[in-house]
């Protein structure tokens, strides 16, 4: 089938973030003298938006909003200070019309924009929905179907590609095409997606 709507998850998908937002949480952590946690074990807290991302890395019952609020400050001012976008990614963007591509993610909106920014990505993209854009993130479909809204695009020929089980139930829950990203960080929870690609190249192949 030929797809004429992509809509991207950000980070695991279009990027490489773990190493910043390891940082940020390792900040905060640090400031509440907890010691830092692995790279590796932030990299399985990711996919839910940073809410959830904070509550997973603060021990039980420590979580509050102020120290969300205190996340996202820490994550700002180091947005982008090792975060890639992955080998391959920004030739598969150029072949399609900005027109025809969105991004779809939890991250908070403002964040997304200007990662997007530094990353000299920020032209590629007809619309982009952050975690805070509508009431609900994935893996509700409301952020897929507002982002097809704002390009003014059909869910036939859609397709959301993702490395988290959230959007693929944001995907199937919209009705459009999903594939999964097994380069990124999250997993599938069992869930079969429309399409399955191991890299950035058996993507575009799959898209050619």
């Amino acid at each position: 089938m030929s797809y004429t709507t992509l809509l991207f998850d950000l980070d695991g998908t279009l990027v490489d973030s773990v190493a910043d937002l390891a940082t940020a949480v390792n900040l905060l952590r640090a400031e509440l003298g907890l010691p830092p946690l692995l790279p590796v074990t932030v990299r399985e807290l990711v996919g839910d938006g940073a809410r959830e991302l904070v509550r997973r890395a603060l021990p039980e019952g420590v979580f509050a909003e102020a120290r969300l609020q205190r996340f996202l400050l820490l994550y700002g001012e180091h947005l982008a200070d090792q975060t890639m976008v992955y080998p391959g990614i920004r030739e598969l963007l150029q072949i399609f019309p900005p027109a025809s591509l969105a991004v779809v993610t939890n991250k908070p909106l403002g964040l997304t924009l200007r990662l997007l920014e530094r990353l000299d990505l920020g032209d590629r993209f007809g619309a982009v929905i952050g975690g805070d854009s509508c009431a609900v993130k994935k893996p509700s479909p409301v952020p897929i179907r507002l982002a097809l809204h704002r390009l003014g695009r059909p869910t036939a020929g859609a397709l959301m590609i993702g490395d988290h089980h959230t959007d693929l139930r944001a995907g199937h829950g919209a009705g459009v095409a999903t594939c999964f990203c097994a380069w990124g960080l999250g997993h599938d929870d069992g869930l079969i997606p429309d399409l399955r690609a191991a890299t950035v190249a058996e993507l575009a192949a799959l898209l050619a």
